[in-house]
């Protein structure tokens, strides 16, 4: 039997974005079928305009869970362009801890100490400063201690400031050099993530047409292994928010159906491999549709990575072979700690249509203007030609060179209809 949740009140927490929630950000841990609801509005009763997430276990048989994993899981490549979801750098990075600026601000007091006119410890004032945010105070140095040799001296970074505190200043000067030097790793890094994306993509600046996503191109066949998994999600989207699957649907309607993954009402899909997400909200997504989020594992031995929806005091373990149809274009989220054997791996699939697909011109449009930048790009003689560039140029699909190209290729009928304007000025021209 499913159970139905109503929150009783909404909780503020944009706070939390871009950080790491855990358990204490949820007060219920749902691992049932369950279909949970925001506060209605006034007057109103509970209906696919205030759901926030309904839940299924053990939607999809094995032998889709394990096509799914074959054909989509390299999607999910190393990336450090996941934004708020990849979290801050503070914490861990892998199995080494980041250094917070509240570590930095310390070691650089003692590198370079100075004396304070009015008495005041200052090492004690950086410690006020941070409170409780000391150990998730974010850095920008993007570096990280270096987690063997911290371990062989049993390092604790509290304990270590305390002894200093008791030192002459020029040994505890020469102190915090060698941990700089010797437990600091000189090397900087950024928060990265395996991330990436399957199916198919809208237009932006540098890559100005509508396309398959770099992994269906070079795998379609692969990429069709996860089809009977992905339409399997579909059929259960339909079956419980019909209302929201049909606007979906409608909006499919709009749009070349060589970017739609078949039989499906999806463009795209987010791939993560083992991936924590910090606090966010996903963008991108069709308003009055909804995402579709399961996960996948080779053997599902890890421990964690529940989702949290800090702003309603809950979470959900979604484990292998489980649904959620969740809201979470409004609706913060992000997950908890994962703890994953050796050679074990979770792959979540995020389904959904993009908005910005709907700008899309027929498939055979935007492959026309993906081959026109592209011969832009190789042709020495072009006037705009210069190392590296890319073939593109502001203002580009307003110009006579593209009208042209577009007229050659497709004929005067589809310029027409994508410009208008460019036939009515060579009309006027002709007369």
């Amino acid at each position: 039997m499913t159970k139905v949740v109503t929150a009783d009140r909404h909780y503020d927490s944009e706070h939390l974005l871009g950080k790491f929630v855990d358990e204490s950000h949820y007060d219920v841990l749902y691992e049932e079928d369950v279909d949970f609801y925001a506060p209605p509005p006034m007057g109103e009763e509970n209906s696919e305009k205030n759901i926030i997430f309904k839940f299924r276990k053990n939607w999809f048989t094995q032998e889709e869970q394990d096509k799914a994993y074959e054909g989509l899981r390299e999607a999910a490549v190393e990336t450090q362009n996941r934004g708020t979801a990849a979290g801050p750098k503070a914490g861990q990075l892998g199995n080494r801890q980041w250094v917070t600026e509240y570590q930095f601000e310390i070691m650089d007091y003692f590198l370079k100490p100075s004396s304070n006119l009015f008495g005041a410890d200052p090492i004690q004032e950086i410690m006020d400063k941070y409170g409780d945010d000391r150990s998730s105070a974010a850095s920008q140095r993007g570096q990280v201690w270096s987690s063997n040799k911290t371990r062989d001296e049993g390092f604790q970074f509290d304990e270590w400031v305390e002894e200093l505190r008791k030192m002459p200043q020029d040994d505890a000067k020469a102190e915090a050099k060698r941990v700089m030097k010797d437990l600091v790793c000189s090397t900087t890094y950024a928060n990265s993530v395996f991330s990436g994306i399957a199916g198919y993509f809208d237009r932006y600046p540098r890559i100005p047409y509508g396309r398959p996503t770099s992994f269906t191109e070079k795998f379609p066949k692969q990429f069709e292994k996860g089809f009977p998994f992905l339409q399997h999600l579909a059929r259960g989207f339909e079956q419980l928010l019909p209302e929201r699957y049909a606007k979906q649907m409608a909006a499919c309607d709009k749009l070349d159906s060589k970017f739609i993954v078949p039989g499906t009402p999806f463009t795209t899909v987010t791939v993560n491999k083992t991936f924590r997400t910090a606090a966010h909200r996903d963008a991108g997504d069709l308003n009055e549709g909804f995402s579709n989020l399961t996960v996948v594992s080779n053997n599902g031995r890890y421990t964690g990575g529940y989702l949290v929806f800090p702003e309603y005091r809950c979470a959900v373990n979604i484990r292998p072979g489980d649904l959620l149809l969740v809201n979470n274009h409004e609706g913060i989220h992000g997950n908890t700690e994962m703890v994953a054997e050796e050679g074990a791996e979770r792959i979540s699939f995020v389904c959904y249509f993009r908005e910005k697909m709907l700008e899309l011109g027929s498939w055979d449009y935007e492959m026309t203007r993906k081959q026109f930048v592209e011969d832009r790009r190789l042709n020495k003689e072009h006037p705009l030609q210069r190392p590296l560039w890319n073939g593109v140029s502001e203002g580009m699909w307003d110009k006579q060179e593209w009208y042209d190209y577009l007229k050659d290729r497709l004929g005067e009928d589809v310029l027409a209809k994508h410009h208008p304007d460019a036939v009515k000025s060579s009309l006027e021209a002709f007369f």
